[in-house]
């Protein structure tokens, strides 16, 4: 079968996507139902509708655009990603799983073929965590992951409900009532950026995922005994930073003592207060992230940095109050859909690589109900999340087609 795909039509839409943000360009800021966000997801469901695709949504707005097969009865096969984009970050992440996704089964289409199970394209409600804290949060419900009782009262920036959000958003009905059922996806693939440089440095066109690697949150506050920076001699000292920077180089070590490669640790924030440069700090609070393609050796790392945490509380007389916001499983992708993959990557000659998702995505969770696979495509010096985030029309027009392939094949 010959699968065209036009790539200068994916990239108009991508940049007419970016023109949805709250941010200044190149940037894109694409917060979960702000009016950015809705509108987007506007101009999305015109083109799904375009492509003559049945389209609805659930409760919390995740969006389904399904090409019915000729058996619907069947479980479908899934494809699809996110749109929703952190504060001055790029127009690749995510939305190329969509618009991609969506020129597969353009592709599919113009080349005659009918496909026995129906092919689903799927737009997740607000993958990353921005508004409320949490990521992924509408794969999450569909994967019953997160209770529709705790995900209603999670509350955003300025202290709203997503209760309250959706439904001003237009989005109405019970969030127990987004959970999809085990078998309702025969088969899940999503296609994505590889917001990592190995496929450029290496001059490999596509990524296979086989694993995807999961978070775990950590937030600790310590609080120590603020005072004048001149009048609190140093062996009176009870320093909050001075502590939580002990306890960073301590996150770090926890992590390297691995000696793991897939082990990785950040702190990426830390609260100072009172913040001024003459007083000493009374409290930090710091939010830290664990990641690891095994859960039981990232477990072990947290239980290194509570220990660590406890011995510092000890020694320089803070108190250490450590929370943990969430603890994902690690997700393998499933091997008929990696064979799918690197079949349809030999089938148009490009090279390819089998390979791990150290950032986690949607699909992590769409593993809990379905088996996955995950397709990368190189992006320009490995750059994600910042306004000169790129991937080249041609590395786009090459994850469209294989996806076309895979789905062809999956879809038969």
């Amino acid at each position: 079968m010959n699968i065209h795909i036009d790539e200068s039509r994916v990239v108009a839409e991508l940049d007419r996507l970016a023109t949805f943000s709250d941010g200044q360009p190149p940037g894109v800021t694409r917060i979960v139902f702000t009016p950015a966000d809705l509108g987007a997801r506007d101009y999305l469901k015109e083109r799904f509708r375009d492509a003559g695709l049945d389209v609805r949504e659930d409760p919390v707005g995740n969006t389904f655009a399904r090409w019915n097969g000729a058996e619907r009865d069947l479980p479908a096969i899934g494809t699809g990603s996110h749109t929703d984009a952190i504060p001055n970050s790029g127009r690749f992440d995510g939305t190329v799983g969509v618009l991609g996704g969506l020129e597969a089964i353009r592709a599919l289409q113009s080349a005659g073929y009918r496909p026995r199970r129906s092919i689903e394209l799927l737009l997740f409600t607000s993958e990353e965590p921005t508004r409320f804290g949490l990521g992924c949060l509408g794969s999450r419900l569909l994967a019953g992951v997160l209770a529709s009782e705790e995900a209603s009262s999670l509350r955003d920036f300025d202290g709203i409900t997503l209760e309250e959000v959706r439904s001003a958003a237009g989005f109405r009905g019970n969030l127990a009532d987004v959970r999809l059922p085990q078998g309702y996806y025969s088969a899940f693939v999503e296609l994505h950026i590889e917001q990592g440089p190995s496929l450029e440095r290496e001059g490999i066109a596509l990524g296979v995922v086989t694993d995807i690697a999961a978070p775990a949150s950590l937030r600790i506050v310590i609080e120590g005994e603020g005072g004048h920076a001149g009048a609190v001699l140093m062996p009176q000292r009870r320093d909050a930073l001075a502590a939580a920077a002990e306890l960073i180089l301590g996150v770090e070590a926890a992590a390297l003592s691995t000696g793991v490669i897939d082990t990785v640790a950040t702190t990426g924030i830390c609260h100072v207060f009172p913040g001024a440069v003459n007083s000493v700090p009374s409290r930090v609070k710091l939010e830290i992230d664990v990641r690891d393609i095994e859960g039981e050796r990232r477990n072990v790392v947290l239980s290194l940095i509570e220990q660590t945490s406890q011995a510092i509380a000890k020694k320089r007389g803070v108190k250490v109050q450590s929370q943990l916001l969430n603890a994902d499983s690690p997700a393998r992708c499933a091997r008929f859909i990696i064979d799918a993959l690197v079949q349809s990557c030999a089938k148009e000659k490009y090279t390819h690589k089998e390979m791990i998702s150290r950032a986690y995505h949607d699909s992590l969770f769409m593993a809990r109900i379905a088996p996955v696979g995950m397709l990368f495509i190189p992006c320009r010096d490995g750059v994600s999340h910042r306004p000169d985030e790129y991937s080249a029309p041609e590395s786009i027009g090459d994850g469209a087609r294989v996806l076309a392939h895979a789905l062809a094949n999956l879809a038969a």
